[in-house]
């Protein structure tokens, strides 16, 4: 009788041991769905592609078909399962009925599914098939999605879902596919393999992170004209949210400070050996990263890329800055989870969001490792969600402390973003000045520490300056960042001296329309258009202090 050779499986890449303790889990389980949570960085594609070229071998699954949030990344994951040797077509669209032949399957957007979930529902029907769906937690963004991804995938052979961390949801919008526990009214995720932070760190898969907390004092207006000011981190909710809007409005000096350190810190880490290091400035909206990009541009010298969805050529330019030698990229979310740019070091924060969720994925751009002695760095305000998020991710590696929330401060996961300036409020101003390093769950400041100019070119890589050493030097360079912007501005980016003189004269805009509503039974609205018709430039709310005058004197003169 002859002896049958044993079935080899293909040769892939080499593997990391969590990646070969979840293919154990995986085939041990023997279940039809699988999630599985790893940290952001630490290799989810190469491991669901692994699974599934074994999958495709041994015969079990005829296709693969995977499901990503976004179109960049469509290629990215073609990209990286070409390099295994299978065809993923990424180029599918809904308008093309069967798959092509030739390929092993296609990838498409959540978007895509939903919008025609019968078409996927006959692809898997066709074919024996593994869906990998990527930041599963996106079926929850809407109903329809969710619905669509059960529709379209239920007759699959095989499920994968994976995700950067644990998430939670609704306890009315299940995402399919998913096992979860029940808290309430809120309900966890289930993963079947975990692997965090912290684990990750401990086999040197992700860099370590440091996180650099601002702060500094904001001054706003409410719609009655009355002033008020408040340092970020400080006072009720209320006002740290007022404060923190204020201090990430274009029009203040905060944003220009801190895009000059994140972008410094970049400079000395590439003088250090990472020649190729970058960092992302992260922001609320579109129109506001715009206006980031022209601050980053002012402030260092050198424009930076500006990744928008909105763009026709958005997934072009993230290659590009990829690829690229460009020391800065500002985005909104099109770079906050899944996009793979290992040369990205350091994080501008300069958003609102505050889910853990978001924060984590946020954070797991710059944490990728490439080789030994690199670190991570994170610039954020210095608010209370986010300090506490940090202090998760800080307790996660080092098992010490969590920065615990005062003054009944909400940190409820489901709080929304920020977004815009608010009814009824306006920004003035906001300067920033270096708060902490936040380190092993501990608010370090700076130290009267013995630092040369030598040493702060190593500024956080591990093992050369300690953190005390960090928050030193990061201190000392303050008045240097802050010279160094009013020097390359024509004029103060905002005139300090003016504010309250703004404040008052938009106070009295105020007032005169109001006036001149009742007298003449017009709409405040109405009077608003026809002023700044008469005057022309942007809303009285966030005019120029020379824009108000003239304003000032054209109702004044239509009051009398």
């Amino acid at each position: 009788m002859t002896a049958t050779a044993p079935t080899l499986e293909p040769a892939g890449p080499l593997l990391r041991r969590w990646q070969v303790e979840a293919l154990r889990r995986y085939d041990d389980s023997g279940a039809r769905d699988f999630l599985v949570t790893a940290t952001p960085g630490a290799g989810k594609t190469t491991f669901a592609l692994t699974l599934a070229a074994r999958l495709l071998h041994r015969r079990a699954v005829q296709r693969v078909v995977v499901v990503v949030p976004t179109d960049h990344l469509r290629g990215q994951w073609a990209d990286a399962a070409a390099g295994l040797g299978l065809w993923l077509d990424a180029d599918l669209p809904n308008s093309v009925g069967p798959v092509r032949d030739g390929s092993k399957g296609y990838v498409a957007t959540y978007a895509q599914v939903a919008t025609k979930p019968m078409l996927h529902r006959s692809r898997t029907e066709a074919k024996s098939t593994l869906v990998i769906m990527d930041e599963i937690h996106h079926a929850s963004d809407g109903l329809t999605w969710g619905d669509g991804l059960r529709e379209a995938f239920d007759p699959a052979k095989r499920r994968l879902a994976l995700s950067g961390t644990p998430f939670r949801t609704r306890a009315d919008e299940r995402i399919p596919f998913v096992r979860y526990e029940e808290d309430d009214d809120e309900i966890r995720s289930l993963a079947d393999y975990a692997y965090s932070y912290g684990d990750a760190l401990a086999d040197g898969v992700v860099r370590p992170v440091v996180f650099a907390a601002y702060t500094g004092v904001s001054r706003w207006v409410n719609d009655a004209g009355d002033a008020f000011a408040a340092t970020l981190g400080s006072g009720s909710k209320r006002e740290e949210d007022k404060a923190w809007r204020t201090a990430l409005s274009p029009t203040g000096r905060w944003v220009p400070h801190v895009i000059a350190a994140v972008d410094e810190r970049v400079q000395a880490q590439r003088a250090a050996g990472i020649e190729d290091a970058a960092g992302i400035i992260l922001s609320n909206d579109q129109e506001t990263a715009r206006a980031y990009a022209a601050i980053a541009e002012k402030v260092t010298g050198q424009a930076p890329a500006v990744v928008l969805s909105e763009d026709a050529d958005a997934s072009q330019r993230l290659s590009n800055f990829t690829r690229g030698q460009t020391r800065l990229v500002v985005c909104v979310r099109m770079i906050s989870e899944g996009v793979d740019i290992p040369r990205a070091t350091t994080l501008g924060y300069l958003c609102s969001a505050r889910t853990p969720l978001f924060f984590a994925q946020a954070v797991g751009r710059v944490v990728r490792a490439r080789g030994r002695g690199e670190s991570a760095s994170v610039y954020l305000p210095a608010v209370r969600p986010l300090l506490a998020l940090a202090a998760e991710m800080e307790a996660a590696r080092n098992a010490v402390v969590r920065v615990q929330p005062a003054d009944g401060h909400d940190m409820e996961p489901e709080i929304e973003r920020i977004e815009g300036s608010g009814e009824g409020w306006t920004a003035l101003d906001a300067d920033a000045q270096f708060a902490h390093v936040l380190t092993s769950g501990r608010a370090i400041t700076a130290a009267t520490l013995d630092v040369d100019e030598d040493a702060a070119d190593y500024l956080g890589l591990p093992g050369l300056l300690s953190p005390e050493d960090m928050a030193t030097v990061l201190a000392a360079r303050d008045a240097k960042l802050r010279r160094h912007i009013e020097a390359v501005s024509d004029e103060p980016l905002v005139a300090p001296s003016t504010w309250r003189d703004t404040a008052e004269i938009r106070k009295d805009i105020h007032r005169m329309v109001s006036v001149i509503a009742a007298k003449s039974s017009k709409a405040h609205s109405q009077i608003h258009a026809e002023v700044r018709q008469a005057v022309p430039g942007p809303p009285t709310s966030v005019a120029d202090y020379d824009t108000l005058v003239a304003r000032h004197d054209f109702l004044l003169a239509l009051a009398t």
